[in-house]
C-alpha cells in the first residue's frame, strides 16, 4: 500500500508538530526509555497486574497461556444482548408472566412475592425465564426476582445468570453481581464464571469505573482464573466501545497519552501476551476515533508486518480516520483498494465517510457517498440519518426526518435528543423548542432525558419563562422532580432579579445625577 507512506510524507511538510509525534513511536515491543513520562495510575495498575500474573502462574496458567489465538473477525465478545432479543418471542404465558412480576413486586416481602408466583400456576422453563429477564431489563428488581425465581426451579442455567449479572451492571448493582458471581463459583461448578467477569469488566467500562475494571483483571486470579489475551482483548474493546476517550479518566487511550498505550503493549511481551489481530483491530479503531491519523497508519503498517490480516473493522478505521482528517481523496482509495482485496464494504464503510463529512459541513460530498451507498445496493441506516441530521439546518432535518419515517427507520427517541442538542450547540432555542414539538407528530413520548435536554437549553439561552413552562409540563405528565434543573431555575430567576434591581439602581443614580448637573447649570 504505497499510499499510506506517500501520505506520511505530504503530512510531514504541512505538520512539522505532528510529524515529531510520528517519529517517537517506535516500535511497540522495543524497551522502553527511562526519559518517558511517568505513566497514569490506570496504565499502573494494569501494568503491575500483568507483571504480577507473569511472576505468580495460577493452576490454570498452562491452559490459559494455550488459549488460541482469535482473529479480528472471530473474536467472541464476553456478552451479545442481542442474543437475548430472538428469545422474547412466542412463550403465551410470558405477558401473564410479566404482569404477574409486577404485581407481586409490591408484596411487603420477597419471601411473599415468591410464594405468590408460586401459587399462580405458572410453570418455569428456561426460554420464559430468559425472556422475562430481558423484557425487565429496564427494572432490574423486577428482572431480579424473575431469575431467583426460575433459579428456585432450575431455570437458572449460565445464560440466564450472565444475562441477569448485565442487567444488574446496566444499574450499577455491582454488589448484587459479585454476590452471583460468587455464588457461581462455588455451588455452580459447571458454570463458566470466566464469562461473568469478563462481563463486569465490560459493565464497570461501560460505568467509566476504570478502577473497577482493574480491581476485576486482579479478583480474576481469586477465581483462580488467569487473566490471558482475552481479557486483555476484553478491556481493550470495553474502553474502546464505551469511553468516549476524552471522558475515560487515567485511561491511556486518551489524546496525549499515546506513549502510555504503547507501553501496555510492551508489558504485554514481558508476558508472553503477544499483539494479535484482535489487538491491532482495536488498537487501530481506539486511534481512529479520537483523530490521531499518524498512529492509526503505523499500526496498521506493523499489524500487516507482523502478517496479520486486517479486517473490514480496520478498513473502515482508516476510512474514518483519514476522511475526518481532511484526506477524503485518499479514504476513497482505501475504499478501491478494500474492493481489490475481496473484503465488501458495508454500511458501516460509507458511514465512516459520512460522518465526518456531515460534521464538517461538506454536505454535497456526503451526498455523493450517500448516492454510492445506495448504487451498492446498501440501504442507509439510523447512523446515516443521523450524521445528516448533525449538519442539517431547520428544514433539512424536517426532511430527513420524514425520509426517516418513509423508510421506517425512525425516528426515535434518540434522534430527537441530537436533534434537540444539535440546536441549542448551535444557540436557536426557537428551533429547538420547534423540534420538540415535532416529536408528536412522529408519536414520540418525551422522555425525562428530552425535557431536561430542553429545560437545560432554554435556561442557558435566557428563554427563562419557557424553560419554566416545560418544567411545570414535564412534572404535570408523572415525572419525577429534577434537583439540577430546579436549582437551576432558581439561580437563574434569583440571577434576573438581581439584575432587574442593577437595573433600576443604575436608572435611579443616572436621573440623581443628571438632577444634580441640572441644578449646577442653573
Amino acid at each position: 500500500m504505497a499510499l499510506l507512506p506517500s501520505l506520511a510524507r505530504r503530512l510531514q511538510g504541512t505538520n512539522s508538530r505532528l510529524y515529531r509525534h510520528l517519529v517517537i513511536f517506535r516500535p511497540i515491543l522495543s524497551p522502553s526509555s527511562s526519559s518517558s513520562p511517568s505513566p497514569p495510575p490506570f496504565f499502573h495498575y494494569l501494568s503491575r497486574a500483568f507483571y504480577q500474573r507473569r511472576h505468580a502462574p495460577s493452576p490454570l496458567a498452562h491452559y490459559f497461556s494455550t488459549f488460541p489465538s482469535s482473529s479480528a473477525q472471530n473474536h467472541e465478545y464476553p456478552f451479545d444482548v442481542n442474543d437475548y432479543k430472538v428469545q422474547t418471542t412466542h412463550d403465551p404465558g410470558l405477558h401473564r408472566f410479566l404482569e404477574l412480576l409486577r404485581e407481586v413486586s409490591l408484596c411487603p416481602s420477597e419471601v411473599e412475592a415468591m410464594a405468590c408466583l408460586d401459587e399462580s400456576g405458572i410453570e418455569a422453563n428456561q426460554e420464559m425465564v430468559y425472556s422475562a429477564i430481558w423484557e425487565s431489563r429496564e427494572e432490574w428488581k423486577l428482572a431480579f426476582l424473575a431469575f431467583k425465581w426460575g433459579d428456585k426451579w432450575g431455570c437458572g442455567d449460565e445464560q440466564a445468570c450472565n444475562l441477569i449479572i448485565w442487567v444488574l451492571g446496566n444499574h450499577r448493582k455491582f454488589n448484587t453481581a459479585w454476590c452471583l458471581i460468587r455464588d457461581m463459583h462455588m455451588h455452580r461448578s459447571k458454570m463458566d464464571t470466566r464469562r461473568a467477569m469478563l462481563i463486569m469488566i465490560d459493565r464497570y467500562a461501560s460505568a467509566n469505573d476504570s478502577s473497577k475494571v482493574i480491581r476485576t483483571f486482579h479478583i480474576m486470579e481469586k477465581f483462580r482464573l488467569t487473566p490471558d489475551q482475552e481479557a486483555f482483548h476484553t478491556i481493550l474493546k470495553a474502553l474502546c466501545k464505551y469511553g468516549n476517550m476524552k471522558r475515560l479518566k487515567n485511561s491511556w487511550f486518551s489524546i496525549g497519552n499515546v506513549l502510555e498505550a504503547k507501553r501496555i503493549w510492551r508489558e504485554m511481551s514481558k508476558c508472553c501476551i503477544m499483539p494479535d489481530g484482535t489487538s491491532y483491530t482495536h488498537m487501530i479503531s481506539c486511534f481512529s476515533k479520537v483523530g490521531n491519523l499518524f498512529d492509526t497508519l503505523r499500526l496498521f503498517d506493523e499489524m500487516k508486518k507482523r502478517s496479520c490480516i486486517p479486517g473490514l473493522e480496520v478498513y473502515n478505521s482508516l476510512i474514518y480516520v483519514l476522511t475526518h482528517e481532511n484526506c477524503f481523496k485518499e479514504a476513497l482509495k482505501i475504499l478501491d483498494r478494500m474492493k481489490e482485496l475481496g473484503l465488501q464494504p458495508d454500511s458501516s464503510t460509507y458511514n465512516s465517510m459520512i460522518r465526518p463529512l456531515c460534521k464538517a459541513k461538506r454536505l454535497e460530498e456526503a451526498r455523493n457517498i450517500l448516492t454510492s451507498m445506495m448504487q451498492e445496493n446498501l440501504s442507509p441506516t439510523l447512523e446515516t440519518y443521523h450524521a445528516f441530521l448533525e449538519g442539517a439546518g431547520f428544514e433539512g432535518s424536517l426532511e430527513v426526518l420524514d425520509r426517516m419515517r418513509k423508510s421506517g427507520l425512525g425516528p426515535t427517541s434518540d434522534t430527537f435528543l441530537i436533534v434537540l442538542s444539535k440546536f441549542f450547540k448551535l444557540e436557536e432555542p426557537e428551533n429547538a423548542t420547534k423540534m420538540f414539538m415535532e416529536m408528536k407528530h412522529y408519536e414520540i413520548v418525551p422522555s425525562s432525558a428530552h425535557y431536561s435536554v430542553l429545560i437545560l437549553g432554554l435556561a442557558r439561552c435566557g428563554w427563562l419563562i419557557k424553560a419554566r413552562e416545560f418544567y411545570a409540563e414535564m412534572r404535570s405528565n408523572g415525572f419525577s422532580e429534577d434537583p439540577k434543573l430546579k436549582k437551576l431555575l432558581k439561580e437563574s430567576v434569583q440571577c434576573s432579579k438581581h439584575k432587574g434591581k442593577r437595573r433600576i439602581q443604575l436608572v435611579k443614580r443616572d436621573k440623581s445625577v443628571n438632577n444634580r448637573k441640572g441644578k449646577s447649570m442653573r
